[in-house]
């Protein structure tokens, strides 16, 4: 094979690997367009079961004096989990969605009042006692 066939080669490999690289990059933008994937099933199931180990050291690590504010705090992490709730329980799904989202508004109703009531006995302990 001489030189200038290699490069002719060369030239038509090259060309091909040109055309090659834009349907890729063609692919890869509508890949990007349609958005990010869903994590599998076993994924999500891992990372509740961690934050569940997490969620039960760090509450139970708490002193007493703590727990009070901690849970003034959970009823404003609770306030935002209701609105996801509200819209999975809401919005056009399969019936799954809506029974799981109900199951969250009723599980995080619970949440908010509890939290409101210990709030609330926790605040009347520092009032002035009237006779």
């Amino acid at each position: 094979m001489t030189p200038a066939e290699l490069a002719g080669q060369a030239a038509a490999l090259a060309h091909k690997a040109s055309i090659l690289a834009q349907n890729a990059a063609g692919f890869a933008a509508q890949e990007a367009a349609r958005g990010p994937h869903g994590a599998p099933l076993i994924d999500l199931f891992a990372v509740f079961v961690m934050a569940v180990f997490v969620g039960y050291y760090v509450i139970w690590s708490v002193t007493p004096a703590l727990h009070s504010p901690l849970m003034a705090v959970t009823n404003a992490i609770s306030s935002v989990i209701i609105v996801g709730a509200m819209l999975a329980a809401g919005l056009h799904g399969d019936f799954a969605a809506h029974a799981f989202g109900f199951l969250a508004i009723m599980l995080v109703s619970v949440n908010i009042f509890g939290g409101f009531m210990v709030t609330a006995r926790m605040l009347s302990m520092f009032r002035k006692k009237t006779k």
